[in-house]
C-alpha cells in the first residue's frame, strides 16, 4: 500500500511553519523526494526508538528508502524560516540528525526538548521561538528584503545575502517552484501545452528538462497519476485548519 499523508496547517505564524505532516509505512518501499526550497523537522519511529533531524533543501528529485513499520511526523518550515544552530545553507541537499536523549527529548541548540506530536507542534514551535532558537530572517523572500532598506544591500551584497538565509539562489528558488507548480497542473489534468503556456517554459522540451530534473517524473507520468509515492504529490487526508 503507497503512503498515505494526513496534513493539517497550524496556528502559527505562517511566516514559520507551512503545514504538518505524518504518515506510516506498512512496508519497505521508496519515494521520489522532490526538489524543495524549505526544510523540515522529521521524527521517526520505529519499535520503539526515535530519530530526529533537519532535511535541508534539495535542489534536485532523489530516491529516498522508506523502511517498514515506521510513523513518520513532519514540519514543513516556511521559506526563510532559520533554526539558528542549523542554518538552511548549512544542509542544503542534506539532512541533520539531532540527538534524541533515553526519555525521548531531541537536542537542539544544546537544550533538550519534548518531541512534538501532529497535534500539539504549535507548543513546540512557540517554545523554539522563545529561546530565540527559531527566527523568520527579512531575507525570507525578495519582497522582504526590499522592504528592510536599512539594511542597505547592494545589487552584490543581497544575493549573497539571500543564499545565506535561504540556502538557494533567487533563480533555483524560482526554478523549482515552477517545476513544483507544473508538476501540480499536470497532475491535475491540464495538458503540457497549458502548463508551458501558463508557466512561461519555452515549449515541451524545456518543460520536461525541468520535471525530470526537480520532480522526477515526466509529464505523461504526472498525468496518469503515477503511483509511487512522491514528497509532495502526496494522496492526503485533510486535518483540522486544512
Amino acid at each position: 500500500m503507497a503512503l498515505r499523508f494526513e496534513h493539517r496547517g497550524t496556528e502559527i505564524d505562517v511566516n514559520l511553519v507551512d503545514r504538518v505532516w505524518r504518515t506510516r509505512s506498512d512496508a519497505e518501499e521508496t519515494m521520489t523526494s522532490t526538489a524543495r526550497t524549505c526544510w523540515h523537522l522529521i521524527l521517526s519511529r520505529a519499535q520503539g526508538r526515535l530519530l530526529a533531524g533537519l532535511r535541508g533543501p534539495e535542489t534536485r528529485a532523489s530516491t529516498a528508502p522508506v523502511p517498514p513499520g515506521t510513523e513518520f511526523l513532519g514540519i514543513r518550515f516556511a521559506f526563510g524560516a532559520v533554526l539558528r544552530p542549523h542554518p538552511a545553507a548549512a544542509i542544503v541537499d542534506g539532512y541533520v540528525p539531532f540527538p534524541v536523549t533515553e526519555s525521548g527529548r531531541i537536542v537542539i541548540g544544546g537544550e533538550s526538548w519534548e518531541a512534538p506530536t501532529f497535534d500539539n507542534v504549535e507548543h513546540f514551535v512557540r517554545r523554539l521561538q522563545d529561546a530565540a532558537l527559531l527566527v523568520r530572517s527579512p531575507l525570507g523572500n525578495e519582497g522582504q528584503v526590499a522592504a528592510h532598506p536599512e539594511a542597505n544591500p547592494t545589487e552584490r551584497t543581497l544575493p549573497r545575502r539571500y543564499r545565506a538565509v535561504t540556502g538557494l539562489s533567487q533563480t533555483a528558488v524560482r526554478q523549482i517552484d515552477r517545476a513544483n507548480a507544473a508538476a501540480t497542473m499536470l497532475r491535475d489534468g491540464l495538458d503540457w501545452r497549458g502548463v508551458v503556456e501558463t508557466l512561461g517554459y519555452f515549449d515541451q522540451a524545456h518543460l520536461g528538462h525541468a520535471l525530470r530534473r526537480y520532480v522526477g517524473r515526466t509529464a505523461r507520468e504526472l498525468r496518469a497519476g503515477h503511483l509511487a509515492p512522491m514528497s509532495f504529490l502526496y494522496k492526503t487526508h485533510p486535518g483540522p485548519g486544512s
